[in-house]
């Protein structure tokens, strides 16, 4: 893993929460619902190992409302009941994954990002304890795996792909690791990291 000062560099800090538009906003400007964005907020996990660090990542059921089956951080909606995107990603991670918070040291937070689903999405950067066991939540997560952060890291595994969405083409970024296709938000957000690890 990159040293504590890469990332304290990096990442914005985490009070207060930072402010303004999702960066990927205008690009969105014909494909979003007209109400506004919903909070959302994500747990961008990272696991010190003894080969490596990792990011965690789910696959989600294919029957959920939202981004079924695919794959994404831990998180979810903010609820009212929550103190902010911190207390909702870290809520949202004990839910999906079974990591308390006593198990998740937040680092920062990345950019915001906004989904075509209309959330606007705050992820947060933070260590895992790589000795707590991980308990998917099943009515949410069909699987819950770690991918190395150099692979993340390298821009070679960052591919440049265009898919159709409501009769306009669009640029994405996808990994490929093993079985599993990361596009998207996901996606977007692990080049969000590696582009502001690489500037720190």
């Amino acid at each position: 893993m990159p040293p504590s000062h890469a990332f304290e560099r990096a990442l914005h800090a985490l009070h207060p929460v930072p402010a303004g538009e999702p960066w990927n906003l205008p690009q969105l400007a014909d494909l979003l619902p007209p109400e506004p964005l919903r909070p959302a907020a994500v747990l961008v996990g990272l696991r010190e190992h003894a080969g490596g660090t990792t990011v965690l990542l789910t696959r989600r059921q294919d029957a959920l409302r939202h981004h079924a089956g695919q794959i994404s951080f831990p998180g979810g909606r903010i609820d009212a009941d929550d103190a902010g995107p911190l207390a909702a990603a870290l809520r949202e991670t004990d839910e999906e994954v079974g990591l308390p918070r006593d198990a998740i040291e937040p680092l920062g937070w990345l950019d915001a990002y906004a989904t075509i689903t209309g959330f606007h999405v705050y992820p947060l950067v933070a260590r895992i304890d790589p000795d707590h066991p991980l308990t998917p939540n099943a009515d949410e997560v069909a699987e819950a795996f770690e991918v190395p952060l150099d692979f993340v890291l390298d821009p070679a595994n960052a591919h440049d792909v265009e898919v159709e969405w409501r009769g306009r083409r669009r640029a994405l970024v996808e990994y490929r690791w093993r079985e599993h296709r990361i596009w998207g938000a996901t996606a977007a957000m692990l080049v969000n990291l590696r582009d502001r690890l690489q500037v720190a």
